[in-house]
């Protein structure tokens, strides 16, 4: 299989490069921030498996993910992203794979699809936890800083192994590294409730391992998968449904209308987080190894999830707007553009922003949104049944660490087609908050469900049924505070 994709790619590429089939210029890319879509996740066939019949054992190209890098970003361009990031991991001494043979083929790539925005990353065999992404900035040795992080921290880069190297002390001996670099990179901790075998009974990654990362590097610890990949995991290769799959592989307890259970209970983990005042942020993407129609569990990258940032398109401002918050995530593509916006007076802020208000004045709420009028990529036309404004208290850190609730948020309100204008394509939402005691935050979240609340995902659920949108948060900071 790996062969006959490379075969392919070398095609693609001969075309691609055949004169005067290049793009003319890619510094004629739009200079305008806008809504961009986008993956983080994403494995090349540099994920490899292991000989292990070898000592040290010797990388098996394509053994755990199939795809070559140029392919993965041309199926990213065809289903609407943007922006991506390859991110490959694997084993003893996988940091040279990256180094020798996965960084070569992203640069090829660069080339190649020119029209997304690539990022150079991996896969973080995350010291005593699950796993995560490291986004690298767009620097002229951006491999060495990546073969830096991981051939000094990836818990399995050592062989033999060696479970000294996989600590929660040295994950935050490894961000402490990473806070040394001018260029910061960005970590964003995946499928963090995968491992976890119940309701707030969690696995590999904790509360307080977290809020550990966040401390450590505030700058680059910056949040969660809340929408992880693997959801094509019920789906059979002809695309009927497979009673025994869970959505995201999370075969311990459910996904949440396809949401890991850290962001998708309000007053859980991700509230307990913003109550803080954090930056903690929550992304969408497709963990993508192997297509579902090959016989896999994952979608192609922007197939049916997206993160979206407000950016220009461009590798400097897409990792500011990841780092900074002006992001929302959906499935499905139920909406492709959100708008929320906090108008106090003369001032107001947006998706990521803090708005400071004045004492004793309302503030007003807008939410604008764009329900694309094309069909999805399973052929479906869905709709936005309801947004929520969830509004949370935020009252500073918190004395314990482990903490995942925050009785101080709630679903303000509810808005379905009743409540909502219609702006050509758009709806808006307006609604008003009096005046505000204490600092406060938003978010809004929608559905093309009538679950009030996500429910736990069955085995076997078809994915493109339950949709849902979220949004990263606003601040509401009061004069008094």
């Amino acid at each position: 299989m790996a062969d006959f994709y490379a075969k392919t790619l070398k095609s693609i590429i001969a075309i691609t490069l055949a004169p005067g089939l290049l793009t003319a210029s890619v510094s004629a890319q739009q200079a305008e921030m806008q809504w961009i879509a986008g993956d983080h996740h994403i494995h090349s066939r540099y994920s490899t498996g292991w000989d292990t019949t070898q000592n040290p054992p010797a990388p098996i190209l394509g053994g755990d993910a199939i795809y070559p890098t140029a392919m993965n970003a041309l199926m990213a361009k065809y289903f609407g992203l943007g922006w991506m990031v390859t991110t490959d991991h694997g084993g003893p001494n996988h940091s040279q794979v990256n180094l020798t043979r996965a960084y070569p083929e992203l640069l090829q790539s660069r080339l190649v699809v020119p029209e997304v925005i690539q990022f150079y990353g991996m896969e973080f065999d995350t010291p005593g936890a699950d796993h995560s992404s490291v986004i690298i900035p767009h620097t002229h040795d951006e491999a060495e800083r990546l073969h830096s992080i991981e051939s000094q921290f990836s818990k399995r880069e050592p062989w033999p192994a060696n479970p000294e190297w996989d600590t929660e002390p040295r994950m935050l001996e490894a961000l402490s590294f990473m806070n040394e670099f001018t260029e910061k990179p960005i970590v964003i901790a995946h499928h963090p409730s995968r491992s976890a075998p119940g309701e707030r009974v969690y696995g590999l990654d904790t509360p307080q391992e977290l809020r550990d990362w966040n401390n450590t590097a505030p700058e680059i610890a910056v949040g969660m998968e809340g929408a992880p990949g693997h959801q094509a995991n019920a789906l059979n290769p002809d695309g009927s449904l497979n009673p025994t799959g869970s959505r995201g592989s999370y075969g311990n307890h459910p996904t949440m209308g396809g949401f890991d259970q850290f962001t998708a209970i309000v007053g859980g983990f991700w509230d307990s987080m913003l109550s803080e005042g954090r930056n903690w942020w929550i992304t969408a993407n497709s963990d993508s190894h192997v297509h579902y129609t090959e016989g896999g569990a994952d979608f192609w990258p922007g197939e049916y999830s997206k993160t979206y940032v407000l950016a220009e398109k461009n590798h400097e401002s897409l990792l500011d707007g990841i780092r900074s918050g002006r992001v929302f995530v959906t499935t499905g593509d139920l909406i492709s553009e959100l708008y929320v916006t906090a108008i106090s007076g003369e001032d107001k802020a947006e998706i990521g922003g803090t708005l400071e208000l004045a004492a004793g004045g309302p503030v007003e709420i807008k939410i604008r949104f764009l329900d694309p009028a094309g069909a999805n990529h399973n052929g479906d036309f869905p709709e936005t049944e309801r947004v929520d404004l969830i509004v949370g208290e935020m009252h500073g850190y918190l004395a314990d660490p482990s903490i995942d609730t925050h009785s101080h948020t709630q679903v303000l309100a509810r808005f379905t087609a009743d409540d909502w204008v219609e702006d050509g394509d758009y709806k808006e939402i307006t609604y008003t908050l009096g005046a505000l005691q204490n600092d406060l935050y938003i978010r809004v979240r929608g559905t093309n469900t009538s679950q009030l609340e996500p429910e736990l995902d069955p085995k076997g659920e078809n994915p493109w049924s339950d949709l849902w949108f979220y949004s990263n948060p606003i601040r509401l900071r009061t004069a008094a505070n």
